[in-house]
């Protein structure tokens, strides 16, 4: 994020000084005009515009500009949670199936398993979809092919509840740091505002 700096002439003299008045516009990087053209602002409208693609960028992502490497943002970590929501939620469901198999059971990998409103089958959606490794050959499981499974399936399923907890913990330090940005936009408007109002006072 980069900004230009123009100082122009106010025609206008120094009622103190009686040197020309000046005053500084801005171009910042991003901001446009409707026809392509940089958009001119003044200071006040310059920090405003700074405040707010920041928040943008925390809120939507952003290229980080030392890596080269775009950085998820608020947007994209609380699709990353609901995904593992869903996720979890699927593996609980296959868990609770095989739990339900007895010493002297089987249990059909293949058997028809719907995940997020997708037929599929349980060997698939554990192997392919939740990327269980080390599971028993597809095909009808034995109670010890059933253990391993529950097994593995534990296992994953804490590895998720671990990165759901990170990811909520970024998620939360996004949050604040988007609800500064705002508070400093809000800050720096009272402050110039409350400037203007004191320099039209005193004219």
């Amino acid at each position: 994020m980069s900004f230009a700096t123009e100082q122009i002439d106010l025609s206008m003299c120094s009622p103190e000084t009686g040197r020309f008045l000046t005053a500084n516009l801005y171009t910042l990087e991003g901001v446009k005009n409707e026809d392509g053209s940089p958009r001119v602002m003044s200071m006040s409208e310059l920090v405003l515009a700074i405040c707010l693609q920041r928040a943008s960028g925390l809120e939507n992502g952003y290229v980080d500009s030392v890596s080269g490497k775009r950085k998820k943002g608020i947007i994209d970590l609380m699709e990353d949670i609901a995904a593992n929501s869903a996720m979890l939620k699927g593996l609980t469901e296959v868990e609770e199936k095989l739990v339900e198999i007895g010493i002297g059971g089987s249990f059909d990998a293949h058997g028809a398993f719907t995940y997020d409103g997708m037929a599929t089958t349980y060997y698939n959606f554990l192997f392919y979809t939740a990327g269980v490794t080390g599971l028993p050959a597809a095909g009808t499981w034995s109670y010890d092919n059933v253990q391993t499974a529950i097994s593995l399936v534990e296992d994953k399923m804490d590895s998720l509840n671990t990165l759901s907890q990170d990811l909520l913990i970024e998620l939360q330090s996004l949050t604040a740091k988007r609800d500064q940005t705002y508070d400093l936009a809000s800050n720096a408007i009272k402050s110039f505002n409350t400037v203007l109002l004191g320099t039209v006072n005193n004219m």
